[in-house]
């Protein structure tokens, strides 16, 4: 079995471990006492906890491509689950100790466009 073809059950099986840790930390978000956070904390994992949410959803979307697809699908998909982790990861230490992650936010987030850029282009390109 190709690595191409192990790819969506990667993607779906994360896709659903995110979507269950984006909810544990919208409960979080939602009802730990304020001291807890960083001054501003609450707010700045809320928008890691919406952005973890959305791509979750879309990598397990993503999980149900054909098991051949075109490559700049799969190197979207991949960035896609890097881009997640990066980010959310970054911002979500952000929010609780104050201190920012040097540059992993802003490169998980920019991986997650130039990954979307890639879904476009891949489908775009994608024999029928």
């Amino acid at each position: 079995m190709s690595f191409s073809c192990i790819l969506p059950r990667l993607w779906r099986v994360c896709g659903a471990l995110i979507m269950a840790t984006g909810t544990i930390m919208g409960a979080l978000v939602a009802h730990l006492p304020e001291k807890d956070f960083a001054i501003g904390g609450r707010a700045i994992a809320h928008v890691a906890m919406n952005m973890q949410m959305w791509h979750g959803l879309a990598l397990i979307l993503l999980g149900f491509i054909k098991a051949h697809a075109h490559r700049l699908l799969l190197i979207g998909g991949c960035g896609l689950l890097l881009g997640i982790l990066l980010f959310c990861c970054s911002v979500y230490y952000t929010a609780f100790t104050g201190h920012h992650a040097a540059y992993m936010a802003p490169t998980g987030g920019s991986l997650l466009i130039l990954s979307w850029f890639a879904l476009a282009l891949g489908w775009t390109f994608e024999n029928k």
